[in-house]
């Protein structure tokens, strides 16, 4: 299961209070049309189907077909010049 350092709690409790989402809202994270790379956007709810991780308020929402390729993945967080850049990597 995707976990998340807690730069990647903070960061997605920020975005989601800063955007106005309902407490149950978060990031979902699926692939792109075209299927060629991951994306990340916020949603107010998960979608049918998605894998839903909470880790101390922080939501994050994997879609159905996603999930098994972040199984192993852990996220997160950095601040760069251009805002917040999010990051996964092999858990250890």
């Amino acid at each position: 299961m995707l976990t998340l350092t807690e730069n990647a709690q903070t960061a997605i409790k920020t975005l989601t209070s800063e955007a106005g989402l309902p407490e149950d809202g978060g990031v979902r994270i699926a692939m792109a049309d075209g299927g060629s790379e991951l994306q990340m956007a916020l949603s107010p709810e998960p979608a049918a189907g998605d894998q839903v991780i909470d880790t101390d308020g922080a939501r994050v929402f994997v879609a159905e077909e996603t999930a098994p390729m972040l199984d192993a993945q852990e996220l997160d967080a950095t601040e760069t010049e251009q805002g917040t850049g999010f990051s996964l990597r092999k858990q250890v």
